[in-house]
Protein backbone atom coordinates (compact mmCIF):
# COMPACT_ATOMS: atom_id res chain seq x y z
CA UNK A 1 0.00 0.00 0.00
CA UNK A 2 1.46 3.29 -1.05
CA UNK A 3 -0.71 5.58 1.06
CA UNK A 4 -0.69 8.22 -1.68
CA UNK A 5 -4.45 8.83 -1.47
CA UNK A 6 -4.40 9.97 2.15
CA UNK A 7 -3.20 13.27 3.59
CA UNK A 8 -3.13 15.08 6.90
CA UNK A 9 -6.28 17.19 7.26
CA UNK A 10 -6.10 20.85 8.24
CA UNK A 11 -6.85 21.18 11.95
CA UNK A 12 -7.36 24.66 13.34
CA UNK A 13 -6.32 23.56 16.81
CA UNK A 14 -2.90 22.25 15.79
CA UNK A 15 0.10 23.74 14.00
CA UNK A 16 0.22 23.60 10.20
CA UNK A 17 2.77 21.40 8.51
CA UNK A 18 2.12 18.31 10.62
CA UNK A 19 2.80 14.96 9.04
CA UNK A 20 2.01 11.31 9.60
CA UNK A 21 4.57 8.54 9.40
CA UNK A 22 1.83 5.90 9.01
CA UNK A 23 0.08 6.84 5.76
CA UNK A 24 1.27 3.59 4.19
CA UNK A 25 -0.96 1.61 6.55
CA UNK A 26 -4.14 3.11 5.11
CA UNK A 27 -6.19 1.36 2.41
CA UNK A 28 -5.79 2.09 -1.29
CA UNK A 29 -8.63 3.64 -3.34
CA UNK A 30 -11.52 1.30 -4.00
CA UNK A 31 -10.76 -0.84 -0.95
CA UNK A 32 -14.05 -1.56 0.81
CA UNK A 33 -14.49 -0.20 4.32
CA UNK A 34 -13.75 -2.75 7.04
CA UNK A 35 -16.85 -4.83 7.81
CA UNK A 36 -15.93 -5.38 11.45
CA UNK A 37 -18.41 -6.05 14.21
CA UNK A 38 -21.37 -3.70 14.56
CA UNK A 39 -20.50 -3.05 18.19
CA UNK A 40 -17.69 -2.35 20.59
CA UNK A 41 -17.12 -5.71 22.25
CA UNK A 42 -15.51 -4.08 25.30
CA UNK A 43 -18.55 -1.84 25.85
CA UNK A 44 -21.00 -4.67 25.16
CA UNK A 45 -19.27 -6.85 27.76
CA UNK A 46 -19.90 -4.11 30.35
CA UNK A 47 -23.43 -3.26 29.23
CA UNK A 48 -22.32 0.18 28.03
CA UNK A 49 -23.38 2.02 24.89
CA UNK A 50 -21.02 3.83 22.53
CA UNK A 51 -21.14 6.87 20.24
CA UNK A 52 -19.10 5.89 17.15
CA UNK A 53 -16.88 2.95 16.20
CA UNK A 54 -13.29 2.91 14.93
CA UNK A 55 -11.38 0.06 13.27
CA UNK A 56 -7.64 -0.48 13.78
CA UNK A 57 -5.96 -0.53 10.35
CA UNK A 58 -3.25 -2.88 11.63
CA UNK A 59 -5.36 -5.72 13.05
CA UNK A 60 -9.04 -4.81 12.50
CA UNK A 61 -9.93 -4.47 16.20
CA UNK A 62 -13.13 -2.46 16.57
CA UNK A 63 -13.44 -0.09 19.50
CA UNK A 64 -15.51 2.93 20.44
CA UNK A 65 -14.43 6.53 19.89
CA UNK A 66 -13.08 8.94 22.49
CA UNK A 67 -16.57 10.46 22.89
CA UNK A 68 -17.77 7.11 24.25
CA UNK A 69 -17.41 6.23 27.93
CA UNK A 70 -14.85 3.50 27.26
CA UNK A 71 -12.71 5.15 24.56
CA UNK A 72 -11.78 1.59 23.62
CA UNK A 73 -10.18 2.44 20.24
CA UNK A 74 -7.66 4.61 22.08
CA UNK A 75 -7.22 1.95 24.77
CA UNK A 76 -6.43 -0.54 22.00
CA UNK A 77 -3.78 1.83 20.63
CA UNK A 78 -2.20 2.13 24.09
CA UNK A 79 -2.12 -1.66 24.59
CA UNK A 80 -1.00 -2.62 21.10
CA UNK A 81 0.94 0.37 19.79
CA UNK A 82 -1.10 0.20 16.57
CA UNK A 83 -1.11 3.80 15.39
CA UNK A 84 -4.11 4.38 13.09
CA UNK A 85 -7.88 3.79 13.30
CA UNK A 86 -10.50 4.33 10.58
CA UNK A 87 -13.93 5.68 11.37
CA UNK A 88 -16.63 3.08 10.72
CA UNK A 89 -19.45 5.64 10.70
CA UNK A 90 -21.26 5.71 7.35
CA UNK A 91 -21.17 9.52 7.31
CA UNK A 92 -17.44 9.78 8.09
CA UNK A 93 -14.53 9.05 5.75
CA UNK A 94 -11.40 9.73 7.77
CA UNK A 95 -8.82 8.12 9.97
CA UNK A 96 -7.00 9.23 13.11
CA UNK A 97 -3.33 8.62 13.81
CA UNK A 98 -2.95 8.29 17.56
CA UNK A 99 0.84 8.30 17.32
CA UNK A 100 1.13 11.53 15.31
CA UNK A 101 -2.12 13.07 16.62
CA UNK A 102 -3.53 14.00 13.20
CA UNK A 103 -6.75 13.50 11.23
CA UNK A 104 -6.21 11.80 7.89
CA UNK A 105 -8.52 12.29 4.92
CA UNK A 106 -8.56 10.98 1.39
CA UNK A 107 -6.73 13.31 -0.99
CA UNK A 108 -9.15 15.54 -2.82
CA UNK A 109 -11.82 14.80 -0.25
CA UNK A 110 -13.83 17.62 1.20
CA UNK A 111 -15.12 15.97 4.32
CA UNK A 112 -14.59 17.68 7.64
CA UNK A 113 -13.06 15.25 10.16
CA UNK A 114 -14.74 16.96 13.12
Amino acid sequence: MSGTVWEVAPDGGRPHGRSCAHLGLLPEPGTPRPAGPADCADCSARGWSWVRLRSCVTCGHVGCCDSSAGAHAYAHHLRSGHPVALSLAADEDWAWCFADEVFLVRSGGDRDPA
